[in-house]
């Protein structure tokens, strides 16, 4: 028997955002056959940028974008990042490292956040490295010498892929920690490097800094100034606050002045909602549902987002230039790689509420740039409901009051489902946004926002 919430409880229960956009429903009349060209042409500007919102929804291709709209809002329905005014598409690609001459196709997350991090290809597992295992100076380092406030916030652990490329730089992303360090000997403390992505991070000293991996920061130091101390002790004697819950983040004033860094789980943090899982023989067709063993210590994407945008706002009251700040969503990815359709559709629907914040700041404070995009495709596609696929399938009820299966076919089931390495959505609102236009590569990205900032 089909589960089914009512549109209302829906909307309560998880979250949806079908009203607070305006989504429209199927039957009513939705033509935009109207003439944009005079909004396109306000659309494009040029000059600078006093600040810039990155938006990366891990592993957020356009089917996923697509999963979501139509679960949450309907197939006429727009998300929040689907309102951002010029839109083009980005390639992935990375390189291999025995040959960089030659692409990888198929990135992962280091050597993709490596690209718009640092303006640099590179191979997959390499954090803000080239090829030879050279570090390169990235937006955020740059960001900060020129006099930007920072900020960096995820779901996912801060040491993984896409925050650590911003603050690290080791040549092996497991090298998260101090004592996790086997696969980077050159980057290790002991041997006279920098450290592990943990300890780069506490260096770095971004003004705000949210998100799990709790459990690295409480590894213990292996040499220099701060040997036999944890990575959050290390954290506390150079005058970072400290935050572990989401009483913590709520109390925290806007006006802090020292370095905040914010663990909110040992791991990833936890997931929205739950929901069916996929099967070879298919399933009935069911809604998702609010994940009821969430961890109530833990925010959400959008109360850290918020909360950061709040601090750094402040922060750079009166200056002349305002801050940088990367949001990423980055369970979309993990749960697309678990086949785990309910769990995806909730972290981008999760995502969106931070894009949704981001876009009203920007409205007071038009010299924003925001940048919403992905750092590669993913496994998951839309197919038709009855229809037999090579892999494993669940049926959700959406929006629309209409089935729709999702397919998940790049591995067996219990197996970690692919990356693809086809190009992806960019879509940009601001200052220099019009250099997201057309098909550019990912490394393009790095030039647009230190353009929009006149980094140096």
């Amino acid at each position: 028997m089909r589960s089914r919430l009512s549109t209302t409880a829906r909307v309560t229960g998880v979250g949806a955002l079908a009203v607070a956009i305006g989504a429209t429903s199927i039957g009513v009349a939705t033509s935009t056959s109207r003439d944009n060209t005079a909004a396109a042409r306000q659309a494009i500007q040029g000059g600078s940028a006093r600040n810039v919102i990155l938006l990366i929804g891990d592993g957020m291709g356009d089917s996923e974008i697509t999963i979501a709209r139509n679960y949450q809002v309907g197939a006429s329905g727009r998300l929040a990042m689907d309102k951002l005014p010029l839109t083009g598409a980005y390639t992935t690609y990375a390189v291999q490292q025995s040959d960089p001459t030659k692409p990888d196709y198929v990135t992962d997350s280091a050597a993709s956040g490596t690209g718009w991090a640092t303006g640099h290809k590179t191979y997959n597992g390499a954090i803000s490295v080239l090829p030879n295992g050279k570090p390169v100076p990235t937006v955020l380092e740059l960001a900060k010498k020129n006099g930007y406030r920072t900020g960096n916030v995820t779901t996912a652990e801060l040491q993984d892929a896409t925050p650590a490329v911003l603050v690290s730089h080791v040549v092996q992303r497991d090298c998260k920690g101090p004592q996790s360090m086997t696969k980077c000997p050159t980057n290790d403390l002991k041997n006279g490097g920098k450290g592990s992505i943990a300890e780069q991070l506490v260096n770095t000293r971004a003004d705000v800094t949210f998100g799990g991996g709790k459990q690295y920061f409480d590894q213990t130091v292996q040499a220099g100034n701060y040997q036999g101390l944890s990575v959050w002790q290390q954290a506390q004697t150079q005058g970072y606050r400290l935050i572990s819950d989401a009483t913590g983040l709520a109390a925290l004033p806007n006006n802090v002045k020292t370095p905040v860094l914010g663990a909110f789980a040992p791991n990833n943090m936890d997931l929205e909602w739950t929901g069916p899982t996929p099967t070879t023989a298919g399933t009935p067709s069911t809604t998702c549902q609010p994940n009821t063993a969430r961890s109530s210590t833990q925010p959400h994407l959008s109360q850290m987002a918020g909360k950061a945008l709040s601090i750094l706002d402040r922060q750079s009251q009166g200056q002349r230039k305002g801050f940088f700040l990367q949001i990423e969503g980055a369970s979309i990815d993990k749960q697309d790689h678990a086949a785990n359709p309910c769990g995806q559709i909730g972290e981008t629907v999760e995502f969106d509420k931070s894009v949704k914040l981001a876009l009203d700041y920007q409205r007071k404070h038009p010299d924003t740039l925001i940048v919403v995009t992905a750092d590669h495709g993913h496994t998951s596609q839309i197919v038709e409901t009855g229809s037999t696929t090579t892999g494993v399938t669940a049926t959700l009820h959406t929006h629309d009051d209409a089935d729709m299966t999702i397919s998940y076919a790049t591995a067996p089931y219990g197996q970690s489902q692919q990356h693809t390495g086809t190009q992806v959505r960019i879509a940009a609102g601001g200052p220099q946004a019009a250099n997201v236009l057309g098909v550019t590569n990912q490394t393009d990205l790095f030039g647009t926002v230190s353009r929009a900032l006149r980094l140096r």
